[in-house]
């Protein structure tokens, strides 16, 4: 009879990421394509599909196992080919992003997507044990959306029992967790956090955090602790700029791809960051890292959440190229089928705001990146001109950097040079 084994694909450049859930079992019967396993990594969720259909003979990894690309999972028989498995379908993306990291809760989901990975916290000295939790248990947490790594078990050997994630839901109605602090912060002597039962003041509505503001929550969390923010707020006149880009969608009406400003912008950034290369660096140590690559993500609203998908290599594309790439990567990611190393790589991020509205705002660097760029939405506004005052459209520009790597009068110049770059696009081409 024929076997073949089912392997981690090509998941980009994560290494040794937890399965927090086995979907198959000895005995079964698979589909191609169906899924086995799901991973999760600081940035997504993720479930590995069979490359081929046949009844699962094995089962090779585990809850709480760390896998990377080509560590073996199941061993099917009978199964026909052994074509490598398709990529792993991304199910809830972080941000991590940047600012505004996240969206309203994700819709509904089977309860095998809604609890997250059972492992328990790690020991003092650095390991991590599987978390011990009877079925109906786990069934219970998962249907309520409830990481089972944050509930304590009182059962034997610290098993988990339905009675201890109800009590865990008791704990975060009255708020009666401590916040925890910054991993590798160190001690910041906060005041503890308010305890308050607020069913004494009216009804209240709890509802668990959405996967996606768990993870994305720490990394924005850590981003704003450990880097100092500065913001530089500026405008740049999109007046021309504006007319070009009405002008160029209705002569390439008939090509399907319509051209917005941010790609505008993101073609004025390259040239930004190729005058400030400090821009377009890492802090990795005491060494700056400058990057001789320019990748920019920008923000994508989706339903589960907002997600930052990465334009490579933006200074070899043309206007054209670049929005027609962000129309695909913005459709893969509200139909949660971006790939992990489509969100990999940025060296500076744009968030727009711009079809919300808002003037200023201050967006959170997306680390390891040292500076990003908000967009709010454009107005007319009435601008001396010598003589008189004339309508203009003005875009805020919102520009956060790292003060361990840029100083002030640096952004300044930077916002400045960007703000004449969009004022007159021509620039761009020197």
């Amino acid at each position: 009879m024929h076997v073949t084994e089912i392997k981690v694909p090509d998941i980009g450049d994560y290494m040794d990421i937890p399965v927090i859930e086995v979907l198959v079992k000895a005995g079964d019967t698979v589909e191609k394509e169906q899924s086995l396993v799901t991973l999760e990594s600081d940035k997504a969720t993720m479930d590995v599909p069979s490359s081929a259909a046949g009844v699962v003979k094995e089962v090779k990894v585990k809850v709480g196992d760390n896998v990377s690309e080509g560590s073996l999972i199941v061993v099917l028989e009978g199964a026909a080919g052994g074509a490598p498995a398709p990529a792993p379908a991304a199910k809830h993306e972080t941000a991590k992003s940047s600012d505004a990291p996240v969206a309203p809760s994700p819709a509904p989901a089977p309860p095998s997507t809604l609890a997250q990975a059972p492992l328990i916290p790690a020991d003092e000295d650095g390991t991590r044990r599987i978390s011990h939790a009877s079925p109906s248990a786990r069934k219970f947490a998962r249907e309520l959306g409830v990481d089972v790594t944050q509930v304590l078990g009182t059962g034997p050997k610290g098993r988990i029992t339905q009675a201890d994630v109800a009590a865990f839901i008791k704990g975060v109605m009255t708020v009666q967790r401590a916040v925890p602090a910054a991993a590798g912060g160190g001690e910041l002597n906060l005041l503890p956090w308010p305890r308050v039962d607020f069913t004494k003041f009216g009804p209240v509505d709890p509802k668990p955090l959405s996967r996606i503001k768990k993870i994305s929550g720490a990394n924005l969390h850590r981003n704003w602790v450990m880097i100092p923010h500065v913001t530089n707020n500026d405008e740049a006149d999109i007046t021309e700029l504006e007319a070009l880009r009405v002008q160029l969608n209705k002569e390439n009406e008939k090509a399907g791809v319509k051209i917005t400003m941010l790609a505008f912008v993101i073609k004025a950034v390259v040239s930004a960051l190729k005058k400030f290369p400090t821009f377009n660096a890492s802090l990795d140590g005491d060494n700056l890292v400058f990057k001789q690559y320019y990748h920019v993500g920008f923000a994508a609203d989706t339903p589960n959440g907002l997600v930052v998908p990465v334009i490579r290599d933006a200074d070899k594309k043309g206007l054209v190229e670049i929005a027609k790439e962000m129309t695909d990567l913005s459709k893969a990611a509200r139909d949660g089928k971006l790939k992990p190393d489509q969100m990999q790589g940025g060296c500076f991020s744009i968030s727009s705001l711009g079809g919300i509205g808002g003037t200023h705002f201050t967006p959170i660097i997306n680390a390891p990146e040292v500076a990003i760029l908000g967009l709010s939405r454009g107005a007319m506004k009435p601008v001396w001109d010598g003589k008189q005052f004339v309508p203009r459209l003005t875009l805020p520009l919102s520009l956060s950097w790292d003060h361990r790597v840029i100083d002030g009068a640096e952004a300044g110049r930077f916002n400045a040079f960007l703000a004449a770059l969009l004022s007159d696009f021509r620039r761009v081409v020197l």
